[in-house]
């Protein structure tokens, strides 16, 4: 029960058929209401108070309202329908629908979305996919690019009206569009995200984060705090029994900033709150009072580097790394080249806006002293080393299970709120959950790193490429992150996929006061291709070639050198990819469409040297089911399905029989979920442990027989190289394998993206309904970059956290888009496979920006393209910017 003053007046809600009368809290939302005293888990808080996700949305005295946004003395009377109110029946059809569809990744946004659906079906038992697309516009999807979302919803409706419809496929292996794993539960809200946890006495958190950008802590006063009703326990700085810094390649991160020294952005703790509930918990957060001396904040790239400007952070120096790559003589080349163009390309900061904020439960263990951590972070295991550190246990005191997340693209590698979560159940005895608000969230995790990349590019007169100088500089803002990795992995990447046998690239990873940054989707590789692409495109037309004959001609193949140094051996299925768009490139130019065309590469595993690992662990149980662990994150993108698949095609046995799992019971670290390996090397792993299964069954013992015997997989990678560096075998190889594609934008008459084709090397298509979602959701993700998405800062703060200023696109955004899967297979890959999670957003904003040339004759250089009739045809992204807070 809420410790918050009551309002005095009373409020009646009838919810799925219960009435309840209670007095709400100041403030309190119909969404608050439903989650907190109806245990209603299926409306989701992806943005309150905003009312711009869908995600909480419920049926309100017969109308579809966005709950975090409704006051709830306003519903007082109302009937309220959420999903777990519908039918039975309806549900059923619901879930199958979207299974069926491969309509769902995260399944964060998805329960309001279904919602929605009915609705609307009720109202309209046959709509258009227009209308579908109208009528999901409150929705938004971080995860599928709404194509299979609108599938989905045609299918309900061919059910609805009892047309024959195609059921979920429920067994399969590789190259079959098996069902994702637990689809349907999440489909209808049923499958909890670790913000739907709850554990007897559980206690609620609140952190308070940084006023500045760059301040001097004098003081941090919890009095106040402390002596609220209904608190706890408060903790800061000197309350942190272990390691108070942390970090994935350096510790360079506080987990609490201290008393004397500096916060360095304004995502930074100063202090964390535990309470009988969320509401009097950030009350109490409220009343920290915190002393500042404001300093001058660095907040430029090239500012930072400069000699003499203040050290950003007390860890490192302000040039957080440098990659250098020297290939060849470049400007012997450049004098014989016939054609050379220079270019300076700008790219910007970008949200991740996964539907599901920071979120994370600890709670004791089974011994004293011992503790079980619930995350959705994208590297359970590093999660655990370092809020061991952090609380000062061994490991083995630290228990952890990953609850698959709500969407991460890489924002969820760094620890958000685990290290406080623990910290305040440590101190209280007691369970802990803290969540943060999408403010906070927004504040606290690492973005997209904005990059200036100079370029300078030459050709022949036959247009093959001769040189290619280029130099970036990243904004890592206030911590390291990965962003070292990231500046390597756009070097390395600086010639996207074309050959050129002079190279000269220097990338520079710079500290700033500005929000951190570090991975996200395309991890630097997009940047590149931004800068490379649009080059072409200058050299193209100095030739006289059109866009895809220019591309054709320096397409890599095999036996051709990345800009790394390493030599192409197998699996390169780019010019696959070129002739798969090559008739609908020249009709459309044929008809006088404006089309734009654009390649890419993206590595699949880390490599540049970093020893990487697959660990799996079949453990066969008692009831006859396969515990299937591993190391990864599910976060969407369909792994723990895909491990089933290897499994079931290794084994012979159903789908049904191996439950995938993701805990400590093992020790299976494998570092993030990033770099597009999870697939590759979870695979791997899974194979091999699954043939050591296959082969106990098939010497004549049964399940049942092999009850409690485990089988393991550990497969190292320890064959790639840092740039300038040799393997075993004296080759340069930075990475183990590489996805490849080829993309072409169409614009309408007005300038308008009206269709859009992704033709895609995903070495084998393990489950082709989940590889084509991946592709279409970072085309998604990949058109928004190029046009509307952005995040810029004003004196280290984001100038908003409206979801539609920052502008991830809506259904009525998005184009037909037309996904080619071509296969390639990788032998170094499970069954052929590798990656697809990032390649599909690597060419997208070069597809577009040629496009637009087409289309006015205007060259861009900056990302978002906002001065583009695309752009101007979008329903979001259309900034206001938020006031900055009051100084103090």
């Amino acid at each position: 029960m809420a410790t918050a003053a009551p309002t005095g007046t009373t409020v009646r809600l009838t919810v799925n058929g219960r009435e309840a009368s209670f007095e709400p809290r100041p403030g309190e939302s119909v969404l608050q209401a439903l989650r907190d005293r109806f245990g209603i888990r299926s409306t989701k808080d992806g943005c309150s108070p905003q009312g711009q996700c869908g995600c909480c949305l419920a049926i309100v005295g017969g109308r579809a309202v966005v709950t975090c946004a409704m006051p709830v003395a306003k519903a007082d009377g109302s009937d309220i329908l959420t999903l777990e109110g519908v039918s039975e029946r309806e549900r059923q059809m619901t879930a199958d629908a979207f299974a069926s569809a491969a309509g769902l990744q995260c399944g964060f946004c998805i329960p309001g979305i279904a919602l929605r659906a009915k609705h609307l079906l009720d109202k309209t038992p046959s709509p258009s996919r227009a209308d579908i697309a109208k009528g999901i516009d409150i929705h938004l999807c971080r995860c599928t690019g709404y194509t299979k979302i609108l599938d989905a919803i045609e299918l309900l409706a061919r059910a609805r009206r009892g047309e024959a419809v195609p059921p979920p496929l429920v067994d399969g292996g590789v190259g079959k569009s098996l069902e994702r794993y637990q689809g349907r539960a999440l489909a209808l809200g049923d499958r909890p995200y670790v913000c739907d946890l709850d554990r007897e006495g559980l206690l609620h958190g609140a952190v308070v984060l940084s006023r500045h950008a760059r301040a001097r802590v004098l003081k941090v006063d919890t009095t106040k705090a402390a002596a609220h009703p209904g608190v706890v326990a408060v903790v800061t700085a000197k309350d942190v029994p272990g390691e108070r810094w942390y970090g994935i390649f350096y510790s360079d991160w506080p987990g609490f900033v201290a008393e004397g020294e500096e916060v360095r952005c304004v995502g930074d703790f100063l202090a964390a709150v535990a309470a009988v509930d969320e509401p009097t918990a950030r009350a109490a957060a409220a009343l920290v009072e915190v002393t500042y001396e404001p300093l001058p904040a660095v907040l430029d790239a090239e500012q930072s580097v400069a000699p003499g400007a203040p050290q950003v952070n007390p860890k490192h120096a302000n040039q957080l790394s440098h990659t250098v790559i020297r290939r060849g003589d470049v400007e012997a080349a450049f004098a014989r080249s016939a054609h050379v163009v220079e270019g300076e390309w700008q790219t910007q900061r970008i949200e991740h806006l996964y539907l599901e904020p920071e979120s994370a439960l600890c709670e004791p263990g089974p011994r004293p002293g011992t503790f079980r951590l619930y995350t959705q972070g994208q590297g359970v295991f590093d999660d655990r080393r370092q809020v061991a550190a952090f609380l000062g246990l061994a490991e083995d005191d630290l228990d952890v299970e990953l609850v698959p997340n709500g969407g991460a693209f890489g924002g969820k590698e760094d620890m958000s709120i685990q290290a406080h979560t623990a910290l305040l159940a440590q101190k209280t005895g007691r369970p802990v959950r803290i969540t943060l608000n999408r403010e906070e969230s927004i504040r606290v995790h690492p973005k997209r790193h904005p990059i200036r990349l100079r370029y300078k590019v030459g050709c022949d007169d036959h247009g093959q490429l001769t040189a290619v100088r280029a130099e970036m500089l990243g904004d890592s803002g206030a911590y390291a992150s990965v962003g070292s990795k990231v500046l390597e992995r756009c070097a390395g990447h600086a010639c996207g996929p074309y050959k050129v046998a002079n190279v000269s690239v220097d990338a520079i990873a710079a500290y700033t006061n500005n929000p951190p940054c570090g991975a996200m989707r395309g991890f630097g590789a997009n940047q590149a291709a931004f800068a490379i692409e649009g080059a072409l495109d200058l050299l193209a037309e100095k030739v006289g070639l059109d866009g895809w004959e220019m591309r054709w001609r320096n397409a890599v193949d095999v036996g051709d050198t990345f800009a790394s140094g390493q030599v192409f051996e197998k699996s390169v299925g780019l010019k696959k990819t070129l002739l798969a768009v090559k008739d609908r490139y020249y009709a459309e130019r044929a008809a006088g469409r404006a089309v734009g065309i654009a390649c890419g590469l993206k590595n699949s595993g880390i490599g540049n040297g970093a020893v990487e690992w697959g660990k799996a662990r079949l453990a066969v149980e008692a009831d006859g089911t396969v515990s299937v662990y591993n190391g990864y994150t599910e976060m969407g993108q369909g792994l723990l399905t895909v491990l089933i698949q290897f499994a079931v095609e290794v084994t012979g046995l159903p789908a049904s029989v191996f439950h995938p799992k993701v805990d400590s019971t093992f020790a299976l670290g494998c570092g993030q979920t990033t770099g597009s390996r999870a697939t590759l090397f979870g695979g791997n792993a899974v194979k091999s442990a699954a043939t050591k299964l296959r082969a106990a069954l098939d010497s004549g013992k049964t399940l049942a027989d092999l009850a409690g015997e485990v089988f393991p997989a550990d497969v190292v990678i320890d064959d790639t190289t840092p740039p300038g560096a040799v393997n075993k075998s004296g080759k340069i190889k930075t990475h183990t394998a590489f996805g490849f594609a080829t993309q072409m934008c169409i614009l309408d008459a007005e300038g308008r993206v009206a269709y859009f084709v992704a033709a895609h090397d995903v070495g084998r298509a393990v489950n082709p309904a989940l590889c084509a979602g991946q592709i279409e959701g970072s085309v998604h993700m990949g058109l928004g970059y190029a046009l509307t998405e952005e995040l810029p800062c004003e004196n280290g703060w984001p100038a908003t956290y409206k979801l539609r200023d920052i502008g991830v696109l809506r259904a009525r955004d998005m184009p037909e888009v037309e996904t080619i899967l071509v296969e390639e297979p990788e032998p170094e890959g499970p069954f052929g496979a590798k990656g697809v999670g990032e390649i599909g957003l690597v060419p997208t904003a070069g597809a577009v920006a040629s496009a637009l040339y087409a289309f006015d004759g205007i060259r861009r250089y900056t990302l978002p393209m906002k001065d583009s009739p695309a752009a101007r045809a979008m329903s979001v992204g259309k900034l206001k910017r938020t006031p900055l807070p009051a100084k103090g």
